[in-house]
């Protein structure tokens, strides 16, 4: 996961809407089944689907009531300490 690109993709979905994201997430897991993608172009899709709920997740805490940057930092830190364990 990429915070710029969370960042960024949470000010779209605050610009916009954030079923454009989801609607994105459904059409690339739907794209993973291909069954001639290569390894490499999993991992990209992968990890683009990864920052996209990344970007719904801090949107969601941010409806919450919770700051854009404290919200974009709780969540990497998160993601940080479970990549720890």
């Amino acid at each position: 996961m990429k915070l710029p690109v969370i960042k960024h993709l949470t000010q779209f979905i605050e610009e916009n809407d954030q079923d454009y994201i989801i609607e994105t997430i459904e059409v690339l897991e739907a794209l993973t089944e291909v069954p001639s993608l290569k390894d490499e172009e999993l991992d990209v899709i992968g990890e683009l689907i990864s920052n996209m709920y990344g970007a719904l997740e801090v949107n969601k805490m941010i409806k919450d009531g919770t700051e854009k940057k404290e919200a974009l930092n709780n969540f990497m830190k998160r993601v940080l300490g479970s990549i720890d364990k």
